[in-house]
């Protein structure tokens, strides 16, 4: 008798209760069903929140290691990869000019357009160029940036210049070193000799 009562009054209230009322019937619902049935019908508690870990004096450490790495200057990046040329391909634009040292991003995208890429390390700026000879030349045209200002740019592209003195001008020619695994740069040709004083 008292299942047919709770299922009738189960009826009438979702009859005549709107959709917010009905769930709150079958709450109801189902929590009498469950007293019949002997069934407990406690939910289980929301867990525990994770409490962060106590500052101990080897996490101090530790962050200030992080933090001495940072503070480094990093290596440059590499040069883009991906479709890695076999061979040269000529580069023709309208966007050449000469970069400056000091200038902002912004301004070296509007004499030489936007690059093939961009790197960012820390406080530099990498932005890389074609030019036309990245396979020969091994890398593309890069400009350096520091905190958003140019310090150094290795152009090989004759559209390309830069007023400033590059770290890696055209002139100087990469040699092998035999005894490691880096690339070093050849020293400049000695100047050439001065003139003989004219006679009189």
């Amino acid at each position: 008798m008292r299942r047919s009562t709770l299922a009738i009054c189960a009826l009438l209230t979702v009859a005549t209760l709107g959709c917010k009322q009905v769930d709150t019937a079958k709450g109801k619902l189902k929590l009498a069903w469950d007293k019949l049935r002997g069934r407990s019908s406690q939910t289980t508690p929301p867990p525990q929140p994770v409490r962060p870990a106590p500052d101990t004096a080897a996490a101090r450490v530790a962050a200030a290691q992080g933090q001495q790495t940072q503070t480094q200057r990093p290596r440059p990046p590499a040069a883009p990869t991906g479709n890695t040329p076999t061979q040269d391909v000529p580069y023709v634009s309208d966007d050449t000019g000469t970069v400056n040292p000091g200038m902002s991003e912004r301004e070296v995208y509007e004499i030489w357009a936007a690059p093939a890429a961009v790197r960012r390390v820390g406080e530099y700026t990498y932005l890389f160029f074609r030019n036309g000879c990245e396979y020969t030349c091994g890398t593309m045209d890069v400009v350096t940036l520091k905190d958003g200002r140019v310090v150094d740019a290795i152009v090989r592209w004759d559209g390309h210049k830069y007023s400033g003195e590059s770290s890696s001008p055209p002139g100087r020619v990469p040699f092998a070193n035999p005894g490691g695994d880096t690339l070093q740069m050849a020293p400049p040709p000695p100047p050439p000799p001065p003139p003989p004083p004219a006679s009189p």
